[in-house]
């Protein structure tokens, strides 16, 4: 697992509106992880979420990328929003058993919890105990869309068991703070009005470069994402900061 430097990428790769945006027309979707690999140097797992991959299938794509190559897989909706993080010594194994064999090349593992999940401190105290217990190997980031979460306990149990807070850049869609709960920093850039189709202004990646730079300078491993893939602005807005950073 990487614990130092910036790493930036996209939220996934298997994007079919990217083919001749950024994937050559005659390129099979089998080759648009290894063409991606090429420009970037990390992603997120989007699939994680809907349906858990075959280890198989994990292993094919690290096969496809360079040995410094990392994914951060996005934890099981089943855990987020079907158990709401209840029971978690019953579902959390179902995702981990999958990731396990190939922890040195992932990134934090990303929560993200539904807009409806507010803080409740016993719930959550529980599943992040028995997660952070169990799974001490990993890395996580907690993206949650409900305002409860800005609470002052809720930053506090976050700091507590080390895990990073999102800071999720949606205009006005989701709650949003510039917190720094753990060593390792997760930003997620879904869109300058959380839309997924527009392109952020280039100040706000000068700004963005600028924070980056200070909290590597503190000690901190920044992980951050472009879920703006609607015309391929995710890709130009990473490769933009990424020159920024140079």
């Amino acid at each position: 697992m990487a614990t130092t430097g910036i790493h930036i990428g996209t939220s996934g790769w298997s994007y079919k509106h990217w083919r001749e945006i950024f994937y050559p027309a005659g390129l099979k979707p089998a080759g648009y992880l290894s063409f991606y690999a090429e420009k970037f140097k990390v992603t997120e797992i989007n699939t994680s979420f809907y349906h858990l991959p075959k280890p198989s299938t994990v292993e094919g794509w690290i096969e496809k990328v360079p040995a410094r190559f990392y994914f951060c897989p996005k934890i099981s909706r089943y855990i987020t929003h079907v158990k709401r993080l209840l029971d978690p010594e019953e579902s959390l194994p179902r995702f981990f058993d999958i990731f396990d064999p190939f922890i040195k090349h992932l990134g934090p593992v990303l929560i993200q919890l539904p807009p409806s999940a507010a803080f409740e401190t016993e719930r959550v105290d529980h599943f992040f105990r028995i997660l952070t217990k169990t799974y001490h190997g990993y890395h996580f980031a907690l993206e949650a869309r409900h305002k409860s979460w800005l609470s002052d306990e809720a930053m506090a149990m976050l700091q507590q068991y080390k895990i990073a807070w999102v800071i999720a850049l949606s205009g006005h869609r989701w709650p949003f703070a510039e917190a720094i709960t753990a060593k390792h920093i997760y930003v997620r850039f879904h869109g300058p009005d959380g839309r997924y189709d527009k392109l952020y202004p280039e100040k706000t990646m000068d700004t963005y470069a600028g924070k980056f730079r200070e909290w590597q300078q503190d000690k901190h491993t920044v992980w951050a994402f472009f879920n703006n893939d609607g015309h391929g602005y995710a890709l130009q807005n990473a490769t933009q900061l990424i020159t920024l950073l140079k």
